[in-house]
């Protein structure tokens, strides 16, 4: 079927209540969320919830990322990602029927990411399994994809994808910069805004990912809860040092990672504890790696993510870094962040407003992106707008 082109309604502001969605790293599951935006501001936040993936599901994208990784984007025998694609399209379709009925009303438009299985900037490489067609056929809602592989095939990273709508948060909350917003999903990435208004963003390193990994590995759970096993244990400083002289620390400008870029070889000589607690220090040390190299110092680190419900790793970024507060301290929902923004980035794909810049992910000039999948069994709402 021929891929459809990105259809711009006007470039005039329309509100809409979109619905985003956001499947990360850690395969905790889907998140879905509401906003109501006209893709430049941000006017009201809508029900959010969270569609967990069953444990047989989680093993079926598992199995995904491993044929995803082993191929690593080389030759031509791209494996099949049928399997994963059903249990992301279930996933969804549950997230969405949730957070509609919550709302009490449909959405006029759906932001889709799709799960991530292998992630390759330098091969200009993304895989996001998911359909967005057969979400929009499914839902009767038109649906924007593709906006990561818009990027990349424009010369960006690819990632992060967030800072537009960091920026819009930053805005409504009417915090005065240098400010930085710092995402602690399974790797983690900031967006810094500079007094002078400049849009700063990039991969910092890992965040609960490889901690996630290494919980899991000792069947100790699905995450460090409340950073217990970081708390219990003792960083290993040659590990640390060790980590710390990957390239991807000696960059500069935009940059962003796959979380399967560390192994964890090492990991199998350390106590739960120990390593628990040298991952913990790995991600505080590397934003704090990233902080120097800004500009200007943030007055204030917005943490949104997983991350910030670990009592730990937020002390160690405290102590590195400074003021930091999690974004549910101003009234945000940190673990949405990113679904919200992918309803935002819709909004804006429909206007042709830049969804990525050079600052953010390294693209040549400020970047729309998204391809719009209208369904095929149904009108679109904002057709005759």
């Amino acid at each position: 079927m021929p891929r459809p082109q990105l259809g711009i309604l006007s470039a005039e502001a329309v509100r809409m209540l979109v619905l985003g969605y956001m499947s990360g790293t850690s395969l905790d599951g889907v998140d879905a969320a509401l906003v109501e935006t006209d893709g430049a501001r941000i006017e009201a936040f809508g029900p959010s919830f969270l569609s967990p993936f069953t444990d047989s599901e989680r093993a079926v994208i598992e199995a995904g990322v491993d044929a995803a990784l082993a191929w690593n984007g080389r030759g031509p025998a791209r494996p099949s990602f049928g399997a994963v694609e059903a249990v992301v399209h279930a996933a969804h379709l549950r997230a969405a029927e949730a957070v509609i009925a919550q709302a009490g009303r449909r959405p006029e438009l759906i932001g889709f990411h799709g799960q991530t299985v292998l992630h390759r900037p330098e091969q200009r490489l993304s895989v996001q399994v998911g359909d967005a067609q057969a979400l929009a056929d499914a839902l009767g809602i038109a649906v924007v994809a593709g906006m990561r592989q818009d990027d990349l095939a424009a010369g960006g990273q690819g990632a992060p994808l967030v800072p537009a709508y960091h920026a819009a948060l930053a805005s409504k909350l009417g915090l005065g910069a240098p400010v930085a917003f710092l995402n602690l999903g399974g790797v983690a990435n900031l967006t810094f805004i500079g007094s002078d208004g400049a849009l700063i963003a990039f991969d910092t390193g890992p965040a609960n990912g490889l901690i996630d990994q290494v919980v899991q590995s000792r069947g100790a759970g699905r995450y460090d809860d409340g950073g217990r096993f970081a708390a219990a244990g003792r960083a290993d400083a040659a590990v640390l040092a060790h980590l710390l002289s990957h390239a991807h620390f000696r960059g500069e400008g935009p940059r962003s990672l796959d979380r399967y870029d560390f192994p964890l070889d090492w990991a199998d000589a350390c106590s739960l504890e120990d390593a628990a607690a040298t991952l913990t220090a790995f991600t505080a040390d590397s934003v704090a790696l990233a902080a120097a190299g800004l500009p200007e110092a943030p007055r204030l680190w917005v943490i949104c993510g997983g991350g910030c419900h670990n009592p730990v790793l937020m002390q160690a970024l405290r102590d590195r870094l400074g003021e930091c507060r999690s974004a549910d301290d101003f009234g945000l929902r940190s673990d949405f962040v990113e679904a919200e923004a992918m309803a935002f980035l819709a909004a804006r794909s429909l206007r042709g407003l830049p969804l990525t810049y050079p600052g953010t992910t390294g693209v040549p000039q400020p970047l729309t992106g998204g391809t719009l999948w209208r369904p095929r069994n149904g009108s679109w709402l904002l057709q005759d707008q």
